[in-house]
């Protein structure tokens, strides 16, 4: 009988260190989320800085009369964008 009930024992301790595994790697895993979470809104945040800053670069360009012809392309296409975007809202508000 002793055999069998050592046996069983080892198995438990195995099982319980298992378990104390697999619970730190599911706090491991919840860290994670979270770290990835945080780096993906930053990363939002960084485009959309960047998209501005390159949209005031164009406008800067643009005021100093220093823009090429591919910048003032950008530079047509941004404000006809926004024109589209102000005609919608305007067509959305009338509504």
């Amino acid at each position: 009988m002793e055999p069998i009930e050592s046996h069983i024992t080892r198995i438990q301790s195995k099982l319980n260190e298992l378990l104390k595994k697999y619970a730190a790697l599911q706090k491991l895993a919840a860290q994670q989320q979270i770290t990835i979470k945080e780096l993906s809104e930053e990363k939002e945040m960084s485009e959309k800085k960047i998209r501005s800053l390159e949209e005031q670069q164009l406008i800067l360009k643009s005021a100093a009369g220093q823009l090429s012809s591919a910048d003032k392309k950008a530079f047509e296409q941004t404000i006809n964008k926004y024109i589209k975007d102000i005609d919608h809202c305007i067509t959305l508000l009338n509504e």
